[in-house]
C-alpha cells in the first residue's frame, strides 16, 4: 500500500514527467554527439587520404583506403562470426534458467492448495519427488549437440 502511494504522489508531484524529459534529453544530446563524433572521424579519414595522396599517389591511396577498409569489414563478420555460438549458448542457458524459474514459482504457488485437500502432504510430496528425479536425470544426461538458433544466420 505504502508503495501505491509513493507512486501516485510522485506522479501527482510531476517528478515523473521531469524524469521523462530529462531522459530524453540525454538521448538527444547523446544522438548529437555520435554524429558529431562520426563527422570528426569522416574528417580524420578525408586527412589521412590527403597526406597519404600527396605521398604515394591518388590512385595508390585510393587502392589502399579500399583494401583497408573491406579488410575492416570482413574482421568484423569474423569476429560476428565466432561470437554467435557464446551468444547462442548463453541464450540457451537463460531461457533454461527462465523455465526453471517459472516451474519452480508454479510449483510453490501449488503447495497451499494442494496442502489444503484430501491428499495433504502426499498431495504435496508427489511433484516434488518427481521434479527432484527429473532434475537428477537432466543432470545425468548428456547433452545432445546444440542445433543454430532459428534467429542465427548459418
Amino acid at each position: 500500500m505504502g508503495t501505491l502511494v509513493s507512486l501516485i504522489s510522485t506522479l501527482a508531484s510531476g517528478e515523473a514527467m521531469a524524469v521523462l524529459r530529462q531522459a530524453r534529453m540525454t538521448a538527444i544530446l547523446y544522438g548529437l554527439a555520435g554524429i558529431l563524433a562520426l563527422c570528426g572521424i569522416g574528417f580524420l579519414v578525408g586527412a589521412a587520404y590527403i597526406w597519404f595522396a600527396a605521398r604515394y599517389g591518388p590512385m595508390a591511396t585510393s587502392l589502399g583506403f579500399g583494401a583497408g577498409f573491406l579488410a575492416l569489414a570482413v574482421l568484423v563478420l569474423l569476429v560476428d562470426r565466432l561470437t554467435a555460438g557464446m551468444r547462442a549458448r548463453r541464450r540457451a542457458r537463460r531461457r533454461k534458467s527462465d523455465m526453471t524459474a517459472v516451474g519452480v514459482t508454479a510449483a510453490l504457488a501449488l503447495v497451499p492448495a494442494l496442502a489444503k485437500r484430501k491428499g495433504g502432504l502426499g498431495a504435496v510430496l508427489a511433484p516434488v519427488v518427481a521434479l527432484i528425479a527429473y532434475a537428477i536425470y537432466r543432470e545425468n544426461v548428456k547433452p545432445e549437440p546444440q542445433d543454430p538458433d532459428p534467429g542465427e544466420t548459418a
